[in-house]
């Protein structure tokens, strides 16, 4: 026999907070026996609308304390339902599995969800250095949560400003992390937040009234000295060399990590000139580049023809990790006597610097081949080096006469 159930929002009016409002409550009767569970949120007694079972006005707070009702009151229903098709739908019942769903509700359950999803979207949406980032975050945060409460894990009502603010401290000191890497890792972590906020699984932002001010830094990139050097020098060790020839095949094509590592036949195209092109779409933003292949990178592509791991996996280099990648290139720069913190991004930079902007090439055209959407972009990869500074000086040269 159908059960009979009731759903009632109500405002306490007989009770008043230290803010002079009333809590907000839910009533649920089921076969005459009743359950009030407070939804932790408040409002002006006199904005109450009785009648409806909601929050009267436009403000700001109506709007939330409106939708949190209707999320809360959905939630009610599906348990209900759930409760109803089992049999076993009691108040005791229902109190427990709202107490368990709330309980589920906390920062590394939602962080793992999170990520989840994300591994199911790499190749679609997603580039798998993007995942990766998630994954870094995750275990950042499951180690600061240990250091800090000696607990594996915090429900989202204890992430709050405190938080933010105790994790940013445990990156600059406990981690030894920069100002521009602890902000890099507190912004994956605020997506975390934000999803949790959009679900309304969180009452409030933990990082209200926190600013980000990222570092004005000087990217690494290799001079035409140092380019040259590099390709002058041979390894006898088999994986140096490999990591050698990928990080020039860099450093003349200005392709990103992730699009060299994709790389395959299908993106070797006839350009209008008649020669060799790649064509394809950054995996991190989808948009279109187009690059002539000149001597250098051509000659690194034929080598590797025939390699086995370039066979197995149909692509065109046999590209490590990155994590592999940026660990030998630090061992090349120190055998070649380079003293540079090199990295596969580093690679682009000295496309952009050295080898385009630093040879006169027009800044439309790198942005084109780097898959910029503007030149803007452009310029915070390409700086103006000395070789450009001095060419550009040197039309002015003999201009004007001292006497």
């Amino acid at each position: 026999m159908r059960q009979t159930t009731s759903i009632l929002f109500f405002a306490r009016k007989t009770t008043q907070l230290k803010n002079g409002e009333s809590p907000i409550f839910v009533r649920i009767t089921v076969d005459g026996q009743r359950l009030d569970i407070s939804l932790k949120r408040s409002i002006d007694s006199n904005l109450w609308d009785a009648n409806k079972g909601k929050c009267k006005g436009n403000s700001l707070k109506t709007k939330e304390n409106n939708r949190y009702i209707q999320h809360m009151e959905q939630k009610l229903l599906k348990i209900i339902t759930d409760l109803e098709i089992q049999e076993e739908l009691t108040c005791k019942n229902l109190k427990a599995s709202l107490n368990q769903e709330n309980e589920d509700l906390s920062i590394i359950s939602i962080f793992q969800r999170h990520n989840e999803r994300c591994e199911k979207r790499i190749g679609i949406d997603m580039a798998e250095g993007t995942v990766e980032r998630y994954r870094t975050c995750l275990k950042h945060t499951q180690d600061f949560i240990k250091t800090q409460y000696n607990l594996k894990d915090l429900p989202l009502t204890k992430i709050n400003h405190q938080f933010i603010t105790d994790f940013e401290h445990y990156f600059r000191t406990i981690r030894k992390c920069s100002t521009n890497t602890t902000f890099k890792y507190l912004k994956n972590f605020k997506k975390i937040t934000n999803w949790a906020l959009a679900n309304e699984w969180m009452r409030s932002d933990p990082f209200t009234k926190i600013k980000f001010k990222m570092e004005k830094v000087d990217k690494e990139f290799l001079d035409d000295e140092e380019l040259n050097k590099l390709m002058e020098k041979s390894f006898e060790i088999k994986r140096l060399e490999v990591i050698k020839d990928l990080y020039l095949f860099c450093c003349f094509t200005g392709l990103a990590f992730s699009d060299v590592k994709s790389l395959s036949q299908e993106h070797i195209v006839k350009g209008i000139d008649g020669n060799q092109w790649i064509k394809s779409k950054r995996r991190k933003t989808k948009v279109e580049f187009k690059i002539p292949l000149f001597d250098i990178p051509k000659a690194i592509l034929a080598k590797y023809k025939d390699d086995p791991i370039c066979m197995i996996h149909q692509k065109l280099l046999p590209v490590p990790s990155n994590q592999k990648m940026n660990a030998y290139l630090k061992e090349i720069a120190d055998l070649c006597g380079i003293n540079k913190n090199l990295s596969t991004h580093s690679a682009r930079h000295t496309f952009a610097t050295t080898v385009t902007l630093g040879n006169n090439l027009n800044i439309k055209a790198i942005s084109k081949m780097m898959g910029h959407t503007n030149t803007r972009m452009t310029e915070n990869y390409a700086r103006a080096g000395e070789k450009l500074i001095s060419n550009e000086m040197n039309k002015i040269q003999g201009k004007y006469q001292y006497v």
